[in-house]
């Protein structure tokens, strides 16, 4: 679901590792709209963007390959906590949780970008 809610808005490519990228740049644009959506009272855009964006951690978790050792199961863990995170975040309209989920994507964009040569 959440390739498919990234994918209305953009380009499929057929590289699995620019796939994954722009999963991670559409969460980006979907965190940074929940954290608008919030700052201007918006409740009915924060769900529909936090909802997107679960969806995106969704899908990554789906891709996820258990076979290659540890970091899946590292990263399992690190997509659940984000979607409790903004679950919360949600709830209690916390702009400083999202900001931390933000934080956390911007790091894995960086570690992807590093470990993929994109």
């Amino acid at each position: 679901m959440g390739l498919e809610v990234y994918n209305q808005q953009n380009a499929i490519s057929d590289d699995p590792y620019v796939l994954i990228l722009k999963l991670y740049e559409g969460l980006l644009k979907f965190l940074s709209l929940v954290r608008i959506s919030i700052q201007e009272g918006d409740i009915e855009s924060k769900f529909k963007y936090i909802n997107k964006s679960i969806a995106i951690f969704d899908e990554l978790r789906n891709v996820l390959d258990f076979d290659g050792g540890e970091v899946s199961y590292y990263l399992d863990g690190l997509y659940l906590y984000q979607i409790e995170t903004l679950f919360a975040a949600g709830i209690d309209n916390n702009v400083n949780s999202v900001n931390q989920v933000i934080k956390v994507v911007q790091g894995l964009i960086e570690a992807w970008k590093e470990e993929t040569g994109l």
